[in-house]
């Protein structure tokens, strides 16, 4: 499985990321562990939301698209 996932900071609620990862909990571990430069500021984070896909693309696809202005959206009023 592939897994796009949404991250809060838990010290500045204000902060988000979006990553996708075919191993979730190692890839949580990573950012609290301070291992991701984008994200080791805002450590410890929590994971909000993810979702899992059969295939690699689709994820990559659809992590892009919420990095995209109109993904940005959706993901405010649907995903947060």
């Amino acid at each position: 499985m592939h897994f796009v996932y949404l991250l809060n900071s838990v010290s500045n609620p204000t902060q988000r990321y979006v990553g996708a990862t075919s191993d979730l909990d190692s890839r949580l571990a990573d950012h609290n562990a301070g291992k991701s430069p984008h994200t080791s500021k805002f450590k410890p984070w929590r994971l909000v939301t993810y979702i899992a896909f059969t295939n690699r693309l689709q994820a990559e696809a659809f992590e892009k698209y919420l990095k995209s202005g109109s993904g940005h959206a959706f993901a405010r009023k649907r995903l947060w």
